[in-house]
C-alpha cells in the first residue's frame, strides 16, 4: 500500500500521516513543494522520532509517481 501527498502544507497533519505509514508499514510519497521544510534538522526540532522509520519518497511532479508506481489506481 502506499499514501501519496500532493504539496503537503500543513505540518501536523503531515506528521500524523507519516506515524501512521511507520506504524502500518506503508510507503509514504511527498509529491512537489511542501509548506515546511523536511530536512533533518527541522525533522529533529520537531520531535518526529518515527520518522527514520517512514520510507518517504519524493516525487517532483505526479508524472514522476505515476512513473515510479505503474499500474497503480490513482
Amino acid at each position: 500500500m502506499h499514501v501519496a501527498l500532493v504539496e503537503p502544507e500543513i505540518p501536523p497533519n503531515t506528521g500524523n500521516i507519516a506515524r501512521l505509514c511507520a506504524a502500518t508499514f506503508t510507503d509514504l510519497h511527498i509529491v512537489g513543494a511542501t509548506g515546511f521544510r523536511l530536512d533533518e534538522r527541522a525533522v529533529k526540532r520537531a520531535g518526529l522520532d518515527y520518522w527514520d522509520e517512514v520510507k518517504i519518497e519524493r516525487h517532483i511532479a505526479l508524472e514522476d509517481l505515476y512513473a515510479a508506481l505503474p499500474g497503480s489506481r490513482f
